[in-house]
């Protein structure tokens, strides 16, 4: 018998995770419940994903996305040195958070942490809250320097509006919403792994996945009015020709509205928020000065998210991938060395001591369901959201790409498109030249040479004059 094994075997005879032999039946069935899960997302982004959002012959071959065909050399070199201002917070920050968490984690000083922080309330639930909002709220101030880093280089560059005050606000704001959400999941969490010690990852799945579509549902509506004031776009030949424009392209939009980021930002963006019910294009009101075409060709690219219900598709998407890493995390959090690494005793009492109903074995107070075992949890966590980002960043790019596409084909005025993407680029210092690491870890949209390249394509494949280079 091997080490881990005879673990497992000693854990189970104490009362803590299943061991060898009947008592191994639920962790064979969340692996296997894990792997299927896991191969139906890869079977879906791989069937669904619109890895060429622009299908078809190119006459002449693919137009080549060069920055220096349309930005002037002043603008190229105002991206590259923002970039070179930006990268080090944003790397360093990632590097501090991903560090602190899994040495808490994955070590005992997280439990210690945990234990010194809810030494005062004895009911679990409120040791659950207690040591939810002390590790985030750590995990924030660890992060915190690099946060005002960064801000002070958009500050710099002239991106950000907001005083110091409303900046930390903004970070207060954001912090309180961790709290609601984690404070929400891991209460839930925990409730099922006591009172269902072998068996709570498929509560857990069934619960996550119906939590992400709940929070998509009430996102909109209940966490942007915290950041941002709306109001429907008023009543004019702009907002009378984009709900033409909805219309004609048959896709049901709820409102236009119209978000005060200028009272944070200079920068331009329009997002589509919400499905069904909730479902709005959003415009910040920086992007209400641009001229009229060019707005319309940035809402038609809106459309063509909810037309093909992007939204809604990257829920499903995401909640079948939290089932399947709650499935994932049962094996983690069952493993006694895994456990003992990060300083909880997965065969004995809940240190916390006085639970009102006297639970005290592994099963029930100690192991995984011990409080303390949140820092291995968030760490885990942190460590499966890093490493799944890049694969979320590609798909992101060509659905973004297929957008584009639409936006398009709806308005057929490819120079608009260029001409607006340049504006984007300059007005947002967007990186006109990522590198591998930046398209990986943090590129969500094609770069603006990218998507001005593919209007060049798109003209010479609809027999439309494509547009010059601008510079």
């Amino acid at each position: 018998m091997s080490e881990t094994e005879a673990d497992e075997g000693r854990a189970e005879t104490a009362g803590g995770p299943p061991g060898p032999g009947p008592a191994r039946r639920p962790r064979i069935a969340a692996a296997i419940a894990a792997a299927v899960l896991f191969a139906a997302v890869a079977a879906v982004l791989a069937l669904t994903t619109p890895w060429n959002p622009l299908p078809g012959r190119v006459p002449g071959g693919h137009a080549k996305a060069d920055p220096s065909l349309d930005f002037t050399s002043a603008e190229i070199a105002r991206s590259r040195a923002f970039d070179s201002a930006v990268n080090p917070p944003a790397y360093t920050g990632l590097a501090v958070g991903l560090v602190l968490i899994l040495i808490l984690g994955l070590t005992p000083l997280g439990s210690r942490f945990i234990g010194w922080v809810t030494t005062r309330p004895h009911r679990r639930w409120l040791r659950i809250i207690v040591a939810t909002v002390a590790l985030t709220t750590l995990l924030r101030l660890a992060g915190l320097p690099f946060d005002i880093w960064s801000e002070s280089v958009l500050r710099r560059y002239g991106l950000s509006t907001q005083s110091w005050p409303a900046w930390l606000v903004d970070q207060l704001k954001s912090l309180g919403v961790t709290w609601v959400i984690y404070t929400i999941a891991l209460l839930l969490l925990y409730a099922l792994i006591r009172r269902f010690p072998r068996y709570w990852w498929t509560g857990a799945a069934a619960g996550g996945f119906v939590l992400v579509v709940l929070v998509s549902f009430i996102y909109p509506v209940a966490v942007e009015p915290v950041f941002n004031k709306f109001h429907s776009l008023e009543r004019g030949p702009l907002r009378s020709e984009l709900m033409a424009m909805a219309q004609r392209d048959g896709v049901p939009v709820e409102d236009v509205l119209v978000a005060d980021a200028s009272r944070r930002t200079t920068s331009l963006n329009a997002y589509v928020s919400g499905f069904g019910s909730t479902r709005r294009i959003v415009l910040y009101d920086t992007l209400l000065k641009s001229p009229r075409p060019r707005i319309e060709s940035i809402v038609a690219h809106e459309l063509g998210h909810a037309k093909r219900d992007d939204v809604l598709w990257g829920t499903l998407v995401g909640a079948l991938g939290i089932a399947g890493a709650l499935c994932l995390l049962y094996l983690l959090m069952t493993s006694p060395r895994l456990l003992r690494r990060a300083g909880v005793d997965p065969g004995g009492a809940d240190p916390g001591g006085a639970d009102p109903d006297g639970a005290g074995t592994a099963g029930r107070g100690g192991g995984a369901a011990d409080p303390r075992s949140i820092a291995l949890l968030l760490a885990l966590v942190t460590a499966g959201t890093t490493l799944a980002a890049p694969v979320q960043n590609v798909v992101s790019r060509r659905i973004e790409a297929r957008a584009d596409a639409h936006a398009l084909n709806l308005t057929r005025d490819p120079a608009t498109f260029v001409s607006m993407q340049h504006e984007l680029s300059v007005r947002n210092i967007s990186d006109l030249n990522p590198d591998a690491m930046e398209y990986l870890l943090w590129l969500t949209h094609p770069s603006g040479p990218d998507r001005i390249a593919m209007a060049r394509d798109w003209a010479r494949m609809h027999h439309v004059q494509a547009p010059p280079p601008l510079h």
